[in-house]
Order: structure tokens, then sequence, then C-alpha cells
């Protein structure tokens, strides 16, 4: 019975701690209490409050991200940079769980033409995510990762001056990445995964029925879509690390008639029936990370990314949102590439602890004619802090804050009849997000 379990142990990484006399149970624990807590993870995660999403309940919160393709110190390099993983001495497991407190309230101008004012859009949104890293050799490691790394979900109300472009939106995703890592030699290791991507779309707005109350007109559906990633990590010295991490476009494909309700017979004639298929892409971009150990307990890393946001899609689907083609449904916001820098560092503080500092900064995709209540995207600044405290040499915990300031998100859009002119800017516009890790070592 030991000897079945001890072979065992070799598959799931577990053969360096096993020794003559230990308990079945400290092997087999840990293995299903991990493997539980990322199925549980998987079927329930998702979060946004637009874009891209570099909060992947992992420590690096709590750099503000820097350091995303250079860090390469626990199991979420499987995704961050995939090259990454040759640095694991050992197979390892990381889960975080991270709440994230979304503030977006917006704010009605004068040129505004609905009747409603502001509609606050922040909520409460879970998050969870897992990573697991196998190493099959000195060289090559084997990576599985679980996680959100985009999407949006807002919910103004029923009564707000903007209800006629949008109530509510959801784009919430799930990613399953597959990764693998190989060591050339002492110096370069190359990485790559493959990106399989779950989501599902779903937007309500009103209808302007110009006489009487407001009808309804909702559009869902599900996708999935198949990217993938290549990553390269230089190490030219023990102290200093290049990361570059590229990920492809991923496109879904949405199909679905929008749902009707409450129409006058009038509009109900003109567009109950239409079917509508909608294309979203989730946008290529690449990261280029530093990092450099400058004492012994003091390290610092930096980014520099890029984003294509050109080819995203159309959005807004509810009647005339387009106001050259007074029977649309959708309106193509016209995004451009953003830009990305962050700078941290980490201070070992005393011998089991571990601070880590950050800040971030992102351009926005877009100005204030394009932008739109549906994904009001704008430049975005990060600020972090996080602490590790190692309470074994297999077992790691941390927590790590951060504030995201969204920006003001300025509205002029200008309507006709039915939807009207949508004014405003948004605030407080911001997100709190608090992240749990644990990083256990087989």
């Amino acid at each position: 019975m030991r000897q079945g379990w001890r072979k065992f142990a070799g598959v799931v990484g577990w053969h360096n701690n096993y020794q003559e006399g230990e308990t079945i149970v400290r092997f087999k624990t840990p293995w299903i209490v991990g493997l539980g807590m990322l199925m549980c993870l998987f079927s329930g995660m998702a979060w946004a409050s637009g874009a891209i999403v570099y909060e992947v309940d992992s420590p690096s919160t709590g750099t503000a991200s820097a350091g995303w393709a250079a860090l390469a110190k626990d199991a979420s390099t499987a995704f961050q940079n995939p090259a990454g993983m040759t640095r694991l001495d050992r197979s390892q497991l990381l889960v975080g769980v991270q709440p994230v407190i979304v503030t977006s309230e917006f704010n009605a101008g004068s040129g505004t033409t609905v009747m409603g004012g502001g509609g606050n859009a922040g909520m409460v949104l879970p998050s969870g995510g897992g990573y697991y890293v196998y190493s099959a050799s000195d060289r090559l490691k084997l990576g599985i990762s679980l996680l959100s790394y985009f999407g949006a979900a807002l919910d103004y109300g029923d009564t707000w001056a903007g209800r006629y472009r949008v109530e509510k939106v959801a784009f919430i995703t799930s990613t399953i990445a597959p990764s693998l890592a190989y060591r050339i030699n002492s110096w370069l290791s190359v990485g790559a995964l493959l990106n399989i991507t779950y989501a599902y779309f779903k937007t309500e707005s009103a209808v302007n029925n110009l006489v009487g109350p407001d009808g309804q007109v909702t559009y869902k559906d599900s996708n999935a879509g198949v990217g993938g990633g290549a990553g390269l990590l230089i190490e030219p010295t023990d102290s200093t690390r290049l990361g570059v991490t590229y990920y492809s476009p991923v496109s879904m494909n949405f199909s679905d008639t929008p749902s009707f309700s409450g129409l006058g017979p009038v509009l109900g004639a003109l567009f109950t029936g239409r079917p509508l298929g909608l294309t979203y892409t989730i946008p290529q971009w690449l990261m280029v990370s530093g990092y450099q150990q400058v004492t012994d307990n003091l390290a610092i890393m930096a980014n520099f990314g890029w984003q294509d946001w050109s080819q995203f899609g159309s959005v807004d689907v509810s009647l005339q949102a387009d106001v050259s083609r007074p029977t649309s449904f959708t309106a193509n916001l016209n995004l451009k590439d953003t830009w990305h820098g962050a700078l941290g560092m980490q201070y070992r503080i005393g011998k089991p602890w571990l601070l880590s500092l950050g800040f971030a900064y992102d351009s926005s995709p877009m100005t204030e004619e394009n932008r739109s209540p549906s994904l009001p995207f704008d430049r975005n600044w990060r600020g972090a802090a996080g602490i590790q405290y190692e309470w074994n040499p297999n077992l790691t915990l941390g927590f790590a804050y951060e504030y995201i300031n969204l920006g003001s998100d300025s509205i002029n859009k200008s309507g006709g009849p039915i939807i009207g002119s949508l004014v405003g800017d948004y605030g407080p516009n911001n997100i709190n997000v608090i992240n749990l890790n644990m990083v256990y070592k087989f």
C-alpha cells in the first residue's frame, strides 16, 4: 500500500518530500484540497470593470503588475510568462481569491436630453484563480492556469438618463491555459501557452416608446475562442532578468435575435425578429518586463506594454445605437491602441516577510465622443501594496491591496429622439481590490 502511494507522490511532484514513516494523509490532503479549490474557482471565476485585467489572483497584485513577465517566482508565471516556469525548482500550486469593489457613478451634464439623472453602475464582484506547475525535469516544466483576465460588468439600473443606451451589460470570461517551458541554456528559457476562453455576453437596455412606459430589449449569447501566447526569459546574471510575453487575439462570435418586451406597435413592427451577430476580439498584447535584485533584501521591477484595441468590435445593443443609421443596433467605438507602464519593488523586511509595492498606468483606448456607457474605458492609475509570509519552506501565504483610479470617463454622445443625447462624466470612479493567495510547493 505504501509503495503505491510512493508512486502516486512521484506523479504529483511529492517525491522529494517523501520519507519513510510519514503518514499517507500528509500527501493526500494537500493534493485533494488544492485540486478541489481549482475546480471550484474555475466554475465561478470572472470579474471586471473593463478591458484586460492584470489582477489575476496572484501575488503580483501587490506590485500593481510590475514585473509581470520577469518575476517568475510562483506558479502564476504559467500565464504571465510561461518561460518563467523554468525558475521554479519543484512543482507548485497557487490559488487566490479576490473580492473586487467597483464604484462607478455617472453624473449627467446639462447636454443630457433624457430625464433620469445619473446612475451608479458599481458593484461587489467575486474573483478567483488557480495555477499549477509540474516540474518534469530541471529543463522542462508543464503548467496550467485557470483565471479570468478580460471582462466587463456594469449595472446602472432602469431609471438613469442613459437607459436607452444601456441598463446592464456583462461580458464574463473564464480562461484555461495549458503551458510548457524549456530551459535552452543557463541564461535563456522559452515557453508557450494555449488560451481557451469561454465568454458569456448579455446586455439590456430600455426602449423609448415616446408615448407610455418604456419597453425593453435584451441580447445574450455565449461562445468560446482560442488563442495562444509565447514567452521569453533572459537571465544575463543571477540578479537580472528580462521577460517578454506575447498574447494573440482571441475572437468570439455571438449570435442572437434580440428579445423585446413592452414595445409600441410601430417599433414592434420595425424591430421584432431581426437577428444580430456580434464579433468581439480580445486584443493581442505584448508585455516587456525587467527585474533587478539590487541587494539581498531589495529588488526592483518594471513593465512596458502595448495592447491592440482597434479590432475589438461594436457595442451598444440598443435602438438607434448609431445616429447615422437610425435602425441600427450597434455602434463602432473606433478604439485605439493603449500603452502600459509599471514600476514596483519588493523588500524583505524579515526572514519570513516579503513586502511589495507598485504603481502602474494605462492610456485610454477611446475619446470622449466615442466613449460608450456600455464600456466607459478611460486612462487608469494603479497603486498597490502586498505582503507575503513564508509559513514554512513549502507554504507561503499572501495578502495584497490595490486601488485603481479609472479616470473621469467623460461622455458626449448625441442621439436622435429615440435614445437622446448623453453628456456627463463619472465620479467617484474607482476599483478596490483585495487579494488573498496561497502558494504550496511539492
